[in-house]
């Protein structure tokens, strides 16, 4: 499984009320919490994002509360990836859950700019700058996970019949 997409550039500590800010938590549309995702941090971002596009952090990303509207609306909006530094433990589960594959890679993250060209293999945890031509190593996640996010998130996996 792989990803490519251009690079939408974040810093340390995105707690998950900069992901979709709590005034827009009385709806769990997917679609409506997309229009929304990233709002207080970068107002254009749900307007330029495509399909596809990367997020690249800093440490702790999706610090905070545990709700889950975070990654569901990273993944509505078309983000394919999240790569950071590192995760809030919470963060980390509820994309796996919901099926937003993420990647932590510090090297790869620090490096990334905003509109670089990324690919993600996630079967072997390689991250490749298309745009610099830079190669990052990071931990790829074990086939059952990978099945997991491949499934769209935990709930579909397991109603598949795993």
């Amino acid at each position: 499984m792989k990803a490519v997409g251009n690079v939408h550039r974040f810093g340390d500590n995105i707690d998950t009320d900069v992901i979709i800010p709590a005034r827009y938590l009385n709806t769990s549309d997917p679609a409506e919490l997309a229009v929304h995702c990233m709002e207080d941090a970068d107002p254009t971002f749900a307007g330029r994002v495509q399909a596809g596009d990367i997020i690249a952090a800093g440490s702790n990303f999706g610090c905070g509360s545990s709700r889950e509207h975070a990654p569901i609306a990273i993944k509505a909006a078309g983000v394919s990836c999240v790569i950071a530094e590192s995760f809030a433990r919470i963060f980390y589960r509820n994309a796996i859950n919901i099926g937003l594959p993420i990647v932590e890679c510090p090297a790869a993250a620090q490096a990334m700019t905003q509109g670089d060209r990324v690919e993600v293999d996630f079967d072997t945890g390689r991250v490749t700058n298309l745009t610099t031509g830079a190669e990052y190593t990071a931990e790829p996640f074990p086939p059952f996970i990978q099945k997991i996010i491949e499934d769209g998130g935990l709930i579909k996996h397991i109603s598949s019949g795993i």
